[in-house]
């Protein structure tokens, strides 16, 4: 199966990966037909899980591969790494300045960006599908290592679309879930926390493309991936998942989320 999948199109591929994060989100969104409130402590423990996968996921399956590219450069093998990573800290940070947002669990006095007048709904959708961006990217970064002669990294590239759809199933009802409960429809709570990933197969795409056209680029573009990640863990979730108590809870399911995706990555990886 393997060696089928390594003759497509590292963008076909790519696409198809992000279809399948983005039907997680989908998934996790659903819950919303079922259920009408989201237990706070729940929603932590998903938010801690979510960090803990992405932070296992950008070092083990974009750090340390853009790292290990660069190793002719010798002691120097670090700074492909350094720079795209915190090219992609200061990218998001561009994002976060120029999109009006809205965390979740925070007021609508509390609003990032510039000045706007668009709903709370659409800053808490803007705010998730700014984050996703990078997951994005980093899953289609992955897979267009394929056609630079990285063929050892196809299962890598599959184990970080698994991870990070793993953690796409709870931010999709960590989305749609409290929208309902603000008294929004089903059908619309669901619509907007599946639209929330819908960037994933775009930046899926965007991202495999411009690493098979630009080759050289393959390490700085795999940490700048990890860096935007990173900025979304440190910045988003782990704050979000440490509010209203519970964190405890939520600080063991960052642990168990990495735990996860670092046995994942390097049994399978």
């Amino acid at each position: 199966m393997l060696g089928t999948l390594s003759t497509l199109n590292p963008v076909f591929l790519a696409l198809l990966a992000g279809l399948f994060t983005w039907g997680c989100t989908a998934a996790g969104a659903a819950l919303v037909f079922f259920f009408k409130n989201l237990d706070k402590k729940m929603a932590n423990v998903m938010l801690g899980f979510a960090a803990g996968v992405m932070i296992a996921a950008s070092f083990w399956s974009l750090i340390a591969p853009a790292i290990e590219m660069s190793s002719d450069l010798g002691k120097f093998s670090f700074v492909p790494a350094l720079v795209g990573f915190l090219l992609g800290g200061a990218f998001l940070r561009l994002v976060d300045r120029i999109t009006p947002h809205l965390h979740l669990g925070m007021p609508v006095t509390d609003k990032e960006g510039p000045k706007t007048h668009l709903r709370k709904t659409f800053l808490l959708v803007l705010s998730i599908t700014i984050h996703n961006i990078p997951e994005g990217a980093a899953v289609g970064v992955a897979f267009g290592a394929i056609v630079a002669g990285q063929h050892e990294l196809l299962i890598a590239a599959m184990v970080l679309a698994f991870g990070i759809g793993i953690q796409n199933f709870p931010e999709g009802a960590a989305v749609s879930i409290p929208l309902r409960g603000e008294g929004f429809s089903r059908i619309k709570s669901f619509w907007y926390g599946q639209m929330s990933a819908i960037v994933e197969p775009i930046f899926a795409v965007i991202g495999a493309y411009l690493v098979i056209l630009v080759t050289p680029v393959l390490p700085y573009a795999l940490s700048f991936a990890a860096g935007a990640m990173i900025f979304v863990v440190i910045e988003e979730l782990i704050p979000e998942s440490q509010r209203e108590g519970s964190t405890d809870l939520a600080t063991a399911a960052t642990m168990v989320g990495f735990s996860v995706m670092m046995m994942l990555d390097v049994a399978l990886g």
